[in-house]
């Protein structure tokens, strides 16, 4: 490891006019009565909430940034409990869901077709100081959403604080610190039922001891989820062969030996283990799928942490050092590739090691001058085990044998990944109400894959499909490969000006830029078994860009009944990285194509024109498509100039929310909660390598709307809510999977579901 120590100030200033970023309901529990505000009569508003979007505590108002932050209690008001109910409430943002535990979000439109097969994914997942976020075809965990201090969906690319791959967006999980004075317990149950039949059980827990008063304290929070599925799977002959089963915790240790000095230690663990795939097949039913097996997406996700915090005179150093492991299972039928004419699957199992330590100074000195400078590393080992399958039925019948098992091909292979960064960011306060803020991040990032020995190829695929029998097959060893190691050096940069025309209102304009890491195709080089003629797959891809420019407003009249969040922007993305199949036996590779453009517009809006009565609203106008494309890129990648990007024309929700007394002790409330998106294609029109064949995958998903009510008390400190999710029973298609392999490719809304979540907290 190598150390860059970076420090660094700039400036630029903008013609200002209306842009964007809000949390949404009332105060957030970040929010702290001595929180500092450049403007002195800020404390008149009601609801204050602080954010650490920019590395330090910042009201929200005057974060020149696009950010919706969700405080635990409107999570729970919301009935959110993972990637999914985040995205139907934030602005710009939609989730690519094919199944529990595969997600992929797309912010502002970028993105080509929600499931970047061996590209990292554009929008960054942390929790706390953890990157959880990964390629987009990997199992990526839904974490649970219990007991956090918020999340904080920050729009736009975030380069120069969170480094690459937050291309377009960061979205942080914060998770509470024990509270040191106090001793606290909390529990929850939800227990619903879907579809009429299926019954969904969720527990959590969580308990807070002060071991010793101010000076050290214990937070540990646990949770389980029991949920029966509802799609049938006719391949295996499994009712409601969806399933869910999870459970996890945390262990958080907090110590201030001093006033200068806190030290926090954290140990979670979680493991979600869907029993089968939510993709389904509609030429087989609503909800019915087929697979000779199940489809396994399960991850088990380790995470230990290390922060320390200490106060300088003059600033606060930050330290936090990180260790994780996480173990997934990529279980998938891929028999779809050849129309279910011969068993083909692959079994995978994968196991990644990472490590990361950031240390960060965030000035505390008075003055015009506030700054963050910091040191990033990441190291990152991804072990995949892979196995390609037929059926022991199968060969049998076919008489084939020479094999060990049922495994025709199997190899393992790990890549290596690093990224070592310095950064910086600056803001300068001319007075109160005008201030300017800079930031720089120069990293390296470097990519190295590598193939193991001991593994074994075959030719069962071309005796398979030609119909061979009674017949060895040829074994070969796969032996071990050293991949083409690439690395590139990028400077990110984010500039911005703010001005506070009223106290209540800030403007700001914003230019940032942001850039993902190269990509090695594993393949490299490889020429089709099955057709000589077809592609031969490409070296890689180099990292991708984008600029982002963005004005916004945010602001509250009329004594706080009514706030506000304006932004639009326009964004340039060079160099798209984008994954494409080879036709002859859809092997996946990446490479680069052009350019696109995506712009649009955010808003948020919240109203209370009554005592008890308040409605939200937000959403976001977006056109996304491809702006440069040469033939060759077009021919290889299927796009076409102009195409639109797998990215809704409109996206957005609304909440209305009455809150009323029963009696002194007793409050009740009832809400009702609506969520639309518009349709948007899975992927390019055309076939990857042949321009002038329209794919058979190429598909849009169906505009839906989601409708929630929710109706509830507070009896003291029990609460009780019933509720119904998706009223109106909608079944449409919110996702569509754009490869060939799977039979079954569309994610459809989950049935209506009755429930009801009580808690109580002492």
């Amino acid at each position: 490891m190598r150390g860059i120590l970076f420090a660094s100030a700039s400036a630029l200033a903008l013609a200002c006019m209306p842009g964007s970023a809000l949390a949404q309901s009332e105060g957030a529990s970040g929010a702290r009565d001595n929180a500092s505000d450049p403007v002195a009569d800020t404390d008149r508003r009601e609801n204050v909430i602080i954010v650490t979007a920019t590395r330090r505590e910042q009201d929200l108002q005057d974060v020149p940034l696009s950010v919706t932050a969700y405080s635990q209690k409107e999570l729970d008001e919301l009935g959110i409990v993972g990637y999914e109910g985040i995205a139907q409430n934030t602005p710009g943002v939609v989730i690519n869901r094919p199944t529990q535990n595969f997600n992929n979000f797309t912010s502002r439109g970028i993105n080509t077709n929600g499931y970047s097969a061996g590209l990292q994914s554009a929008v960054a997942i942390y929790i706390d100081e953890l990157p959880i976020s990964a390629n987009g075809n990997s199992t990526i965990l839904d974490p649970n959403l219990y007991d956090v201090e918020r999340v904080e969906f920050l729009r736009g690319p975030q380069g120069t604080l969170f480094g690459s791959n937050s291309l377009a967006g960061a979205m942080r999980i914060i998770t509470k610190s024990p509270d040191l004075d106090e001793f606290m317990a909390s529990a929850s149950t939800d227990l619903g039922l879907t579809d009429g039949s299926s019954l969904r059980q969720r527990y959590n827990a969580m308990i807070n001891v002060p071991i010793i008063t101010d000076e050290m304290g214990l937070r540990v929070t646990g949770y389980y989820r029991n949920e029966d599925g509802w799609v049938d799977n006719i391949g295996t002959g499994i009712k409601d062969a969806n399933s869910l089963e999870a459970y996890g915790g945390r262990a958080i240790l907090l110590m201030k030996p001093s006033d200068r000095m806190q030290v926090k230690l954290l140990a979670s663990y979680e493991n979600s283990m869907p029993a089968d795939s939510a993709l389904t097949n509609p030429a087989l039913g609503r909800f019915v799928r087929r697979s000779d097996r199940p489809d396994l997406f399960q991850g088990e996700l380790t995470n230990f942490n290390v922060t320390v915090n200490y106060e300088f005179n003059f600033a606060e150093l930050i330290s936090s050092t990180t260790i994780s492991t996480y173990d997934a299972s990529f279980y998938v039928d891929l028999a779809g590739t050849f129309a279910q004419a011969i068993p083909f699957a692959l079994d995978a199992f994968g196991a990644d090691d990472l490590f990361v330590q950031e240390s960060r100074l965030v000035s505390s000195h008075g003055g015009p001058f506030q700054w963050v400078v910091g040191f990033f590393y990441y190291d990152k080992r991804r072990t995949v085990d892979f196995d390609y399958r037929s059926t022991p039925e199968f060969l049998a019948a076919r008489g084939l044998t020479g094999l060990p098992d049922e495994y025709y091909l199997r190899f393992d292979a790990y890549t290596d990944q690093s990224e070592i960064a310095g950064f910086g960011e600056v803001t300068y306060n001319f007075s109160d109400s005008f201030w300017i803020t800079g930031g720089l991040r120069y990293g390296k990032t470097e990519v190295q894959s590598f193939t193991r020995g001991g593994g074994y190829n075959s030719n069962y695929l071309l005796a398979a499909l030609l119909g061979f029998r009674n017949t060895a097959l040829t074994v070969t060893p796969v032996p071990p490969a050293t991949g083409l190691k690439v690395s590139d050096d990028r400077l990110s940069y984010k500039a911005s000006v703010s001005w506070k025309p009223h106290p209540d209102m800030t403007t700001y304009a914003t230019v940032a830029t942001g850039f993902r890491t190269p990509v090695v195709n594993a393949r490299a080089g490889q020429v089709s078994a099955l057709d000589p003629n077809d592609l031969v797959i490409p070296d890689g891809a180099k990292s991708d860009s984008v600029t982002n420019y963005e004005i916004g407003i945010k602001g509250n009249w009329l004594d706080g009944k009514l706030s506000a969040n304006l932004a639009a922007y326009y964004i340039d993305w060079q160099d798209i990285q984008v994954q494409a199949n080879r036709i002859s036996d859809s092997v996946q590779f990446a490479t680069n194509i052009g350019a696109a453009e995506s712009y649009g517009l955010e808003f948020e809006i919240l109203a209370r024109p009554l005592a008890g009565l308040s409605f939200s609203l937000n959403g976001s106008f977006n056109r996304a498509r491809v702006s440069q494309l040469t033939d060759l890129e077009a021919a290889i990648s299927g796009a076409e100039r102009g195409v639109r990007l797998a990215s809704p024309r409109f996206q957005g929700s609304g909440t209305v929310r009455y809150d009323f007394a029963l009696s002194d002790s007793a409050k009740a409330y009832a809400s009702l909660n609506v969520a639309h998106v518009g349709s948007f294609p899975n992927q390019f029109p055309n076939v990857p390598g042949n321009p002038n064949a329209a794919s058979p995958t190429y598909d849009f998903t169906d505009a839906w709307t989601n409708v929630n009510l929710f109706a509830g008390t507070r009896i003291g400190k029990l609460g009780i809510t019933a509720y119904v999710e998706n009223l109106l029973d909608a079944d449409k298609v919110t996702y569509v999977h754009p490869e060939a392999f799977l039979d079954s490719r569309y994610a459809r809304m989950r049935p209506t579901t009755f429930g009801i979540r009580m808690d109580y907290s002492f």
